[in-house]
């Protein structure tokens, strides 16, 4: 990946210390833990990726039902109430 956007990011000492010590824990640096968190919070960026990621469900051959098939399937008819 090549790195080409600085940003600076003022975080409060303790979340601070927190993070860095998570990054050692995972052997990371701070920059690569605050990258993949945001990548995991955020997703990819961009129309193309939005529509590689559409295209990609589109292509995919799953057992569905009809509409009416499947709301049948997933919602249990409403039982009647004594009057």
């Amino acid at each position: 990946m090549e790195l080409s956007k600085k940003t600076t990011i003022l975080f409060p000492p303790p979340l601070h210390e927190h993070l860095v010590r998570v990054a050692a824990r995972e052997g990371l640096s701070l920059g690569e833990l605050v990258r993949k968190a945001c990548e995991e919070a955020y997703g990819p960026v961009g129309g193309a990726d939005r529509l590689e990621a559409a295209a990609r469900i589109r292509s995919l051959t799953l057992p569905v039902a009809s509409v009416a098939g499947m709301k049948a399937e997933s919602v249990a008819a409403p039982k009647r109430l004594p009057r």
